[in-house]
């Protein structure tokens, strides 16, 4: 199971800089098309092997200074909620404040791992005066500067140390369906009526399913968790304190998904929220299935699955061999094809093709085609295999790796993609020297 860790503390004490100082440790994570994790407030941190997210909590506050008091007790409460681990930051320079204590109290009161950071020290008298924290009773502290970044090693260290190894969950080896989308998408909908009955209330306001919720499901041979998350918004609109948990409730679904089928309404179009829906799904190399939904009323107007499928798919380049499907929840148009096209998805994204029959097939064409010159040196690809991974991975051994541009690399996916059916899923080429 994905872990999330939310960095806590009042104002100004520095979580900001250090939420960004870490989630940049993973280059990946800055992204142009991904607005979930552009938008600073949410990340992927990866250390020592282990990868989990960050939630920096300032970032879903709202208001100005003088209202932070009335505020940060939700904050804290939210972040107690749902995290599994969290950081609670304090500054140096202020000492202890009595917004500061008053964030001790409510930590006290929880039985979940809980990291004093003391941020500012950057210089041995800070060291000395970082001693009066131990005041605040959670035993020994992390003294960090998050602007330089020292003291932030041993810190996530201790991090990953404190996650669970197991899963307590019944059934937690189970395929994972995440139906993820904007509020009122329709996902609730797509759900009961796949069930076939009104398992969840679904009306018309936006955001009625607050949780993710779980379902057994078994349909064309596959026993699969069927999973309804609330809706993801974007952060201007993270106006309550239950919207932000839901955030956190949706992200942590569609990171511990195996396939993502992400419902938007065509009145509304594929705009950029759900955009970043399908982007932050594919950065955790989920399996995605894209529905368009409420296309009954859509298509009354003449409006063609074509040139609707062509604008999608100008929007997800480059990775546009994803499935998209026209449906109504409404009606059940398509539904359960769907949920076929979902599994097909799965069995893609599962899929392990022999290193000597990914040889036989890559290297010819790589023979024709040879990555073309980069600075007079001439990068020769000698051996190919996949690697056993989750998602499709597939490591190409050559002489200079550091001169394989990223067309070419793209032009070895789209190779993979022709040959093999890999529909839907996400691919990963890694270059190591041979």
């Amino acid at each position: 199971m994905g872990n999330i860790v939310a960095i806590v503390g009042r104002p100004n004490v520095g979580k900001s800089t250090l939420f960004n100082r870490l989630i940049e440790r993973r280059e990946a994570i800055v992204d142009s098309k991904s607005g979930v994790t552009r938008d600073r407030h949410y990340g992927r941190v990866e250390w020592n092997g282990c990868e989990f997210s960050l939630i920096d909590t300032g970032g879903y506050i709202l208001g100005s200074d003088d209202v932070f008091e009335v505020q940060i007790d939700n904050q804290v409460k939210l972040a107690i909620g749902e995290a599994d681990a969290i950081i609670y930051m304090v500054d140096v320079e202020s000492g202890i404040t009595s917004m500061d204590q008053d964030v001790a109290n409510l930590l006290r009161k929880i039985k979940k791992p809980i990291f004093l950071t003391v941020n500012k020290i950057d210089n041995s008298g800070r060291f000395h005066d970082a001693f009066e924290f131990y005041k605040l009773g959670f035993g020994n502290y992390f003294a960090i500067s998050s602007v330089n970044g020292s003291g932030t090693g041993d810190l996530l260290d201790a991090l990953v140390d404190s996650f669970s190894k197991e899963s307590d969950e019944p059934e937690s080896d189970l395929p994972r369906f995440a139906v993820v989308g904007r509020p009122n998408a329709g996902k609730s909908s797509f759900i009961n009526s796949l069930l076939g009955n009104e398992r969840y209330i679904v009306t018309d306001i936006a955001g009625t399913t607050r949780d993710s919720i779980h379902t057994i499901y078994n349909r064309y041979g596959l026993r699969f968790r069927l999973i309804d998350t609330a809706g993801i918004r974007r952060k201007t609109k993270v106006k309550e304190d239950l919207e932000f948990y839901s955030v956190m409730r949706s992200i942590r679904a569609i990171e511990n998904s195996d396939v993502c089928i992400l419902v938007f309404d065509a009145n509304r179009g594929f705009d950029g929220q759900v955009q970043n829906i399908f982007w932050l799904a594919h950065k955790n190399k989920k399996g995605v299935v894209i529905l368009v939904n409420k296309w009954d009323l859509v298509n009354k107007d003449g409006n063609s699955v074509v040139e609707f499928e062509k604008l999608i798919k100008k929007q997800i380049e480059p990775f546009i061999d994803v499935p998209i499907i026209f449906i109504s929840a409404k009606t059940k148009q398509r539904i359960f094809k769907s949920i076929k096209v979902a599994i097909d998805v799965y069995k893609n994204r599962s899929r392990r093709i022999k290193t000597s029959q990914l040889n036989d097939d890559l290297l010819p064409v790589i023979s024709k085609y040879p990555p073309p010159a980069t600075k007079g040196k001439y990068v020769k690809i000698k051996y190919i295999t996949q690697l056993p991974t989750m998602s499709p991975q597939f490591a190409f051994f050559c002489n200079l790796p550091q001169y394989l541009k990223e067309p070419y690399k793209r032009f070895l996916e789209n190779k993979i993609r022709q040959i093999y059916d890999f529909s839907g899923a996400t691919i990963t080429i890694v270059l190591r020297k041979k």
